[in-house]
């Protein structure tokens, strides 16, 4: 019997390459996200690989609409048996010493709030029925503190943080829970770094549903970044888009 998968956040990047990954084992895709133009050109091509798919527009941040897309994308395609969020980055991001109640809340709203609503509307079926999955995506900002990252990394880090404390309450009620954190840019035809490569490893820590957590990039890597950047090494400027930046 078919699945349902549903992403949060969709866009052509990590959100595609998630949903053909678990296309390709026939799960039924519902993409959620702001732009419905957008969405249907990602719908219509994963209907052309065979994926039955369906749009379901809304604003993250504004958790009535949410809410409201995920009972859509539960009555067009059933229940959700993998709910997968993973919204990109976006508004200003600042450094440590100039971020702003404002600032901070706004990436608050899209990462961690936005999450914990898509989680409570899809909690509740999983539980009662002692089976499904919650894939929670940050960047590696929740895993390594960045001066010029820090509002995304205050957020990043809150969902982290409770993304593990929800795997260790819901485990033993059958419902799994993971956290990926990507620590480098999301580039086709680049490695590890491919979107079909990564949508393949988010399958495996489904399928596998044996660890909590699942890094794709190198933490030291971005550490080094960090102090390079601290230092005023003049060859870090500007990469931390590139190690950072998720396109979904």
């Amino acid at each position: 019997m078919a699945k349902t998968l549903i992403v949060v956040g969709a866009g052509p990047g990590l959100g595609m390459g998630v949903a053909r990954a678990f296309g390709r084992h026939d799960f039924r895709v519902g993409l959620i996200a702001r732009t419905k133009a957008k969405l249907d050109a990602l719908v219509a091509e994963l209907t052309a690989l065979g994926v039955t798919a369906a749009a379901f527009p809304a604003d993250i941040r504004d958790r009535e609409a949410l809410a409201a897309a995920l009972t859509a994308a539960r009555s067009a395609l059933g229940p959700i048996d993998v709910l997968e969020y993973s919204p990109s980055p976006t508004g200003a991001i600042t450094h440590a010493a100039a971020t702003t109640v404002a600032s901070a809340t706004a990436q608050f709203e899209l990462h961690a709030l936005g999450a914990v609503t898509a989680v409570r509307h899809g909690l509740p079926e999983m539980r009662a029925r002692g089976n499904g999955t919650l894939l929670l995506t940050t960047g590696v900002s929740s895993t390594v503190p960045a001066p010029f990252l820090a509002n995304v990394g205050m957020a990043m880090a809150g969902l982290r943080n409770w993304a593990h404390a929800l795997h260790t309450e819901l485990a033993p009620e059958g419902v799994h829970v993971g956290t990926v954190t990507i620590a480098r840019g999301i580039v086709p035809g680049g490695g590890e770094a491919d979107p079909d490569v990564i949508g393949a490893r988010y399958y495996t820590l489904y399928q596998r549903r044996d660890r909590a957590e699942e890094i794709i990039g190198d933490l030291d890597a971005f550490r080094a970044l960090v102090d390079q950047r601290v230092h005023g090494a003049p060859d870090a400027a500007g990469s931390e888009d590139g190690a950072h930046t998720r396109q979904a």
